[in-house]
């Protein structure tokens, strides 16, 4: 008998726009910095994203510490950006939400995420997926958990 997938909320249900403010998601870093240069275009959460629109990447101020994370910063840019903490810095569109309901399909998409494939959880995980992705100069500002508000940023 196959293995049958697990049911999770579907991250396309609503598919609400952004408005016209700017909001954010905080990454820790490395990632943050590996996200907003393009090297990877899709942010694990163990929760859904149904907003759609232009999204600004925040730098959390405490860092993933993991070497395996850090394994992906190989230039002098990534290695500059990723010391840029507590702030945005930088913009992506986010066009998408990938449902990682099985290890398999979470391996699979590895070199879009990034992540090890031990990071799976049975419980399944969320892939935020982002297209033109680019830095943009570090604005100071709180992060949050979730997606939030972001006002003096220009872009």
């Amino acid at each position: 008998m196959a293995r049958q997938e697990p049911r999770l909320p579907s991250c396309d249900a609503a598919n609400t726009p952004m408005s016209d403010k700017l909001y954010a998601l905080s990454v820790k870093q490395p990632w943050a910095a590996l996200l907003a240069s393009g090297v990877k275009s899709v942010e694990v959460r163990t929760w859904p994203a149904t907003r759609r629109g232009t999204l600004l990447i925040h730098a959390s101020k405490i860092p993933d510490e993991r070497p395996e994370a850090w394994a992906w910063v190989t230039t002098p840019e990534l290695t500059e950006a990723a010391k840029l903490r507590g702030g945005v810095i930088g913009v992506g569109e986010l066009v998408g939400c990938v449902v990682y309901s099985m290890a398999a399909r979470f391996v699979a998409d590895r070199g879009r995420h990034l992540n090890a494939p031990e990071w799976f959880i049975e419980a399944g995980l969320y892939g935020f997926a982002f297209r033109g992705l680019r830095p943009i100069p570090f604005v100071a500002c709180l992060g949050s958990t979730s997606f939030f508000e972001v006002e003096g940023v220009q872009l």
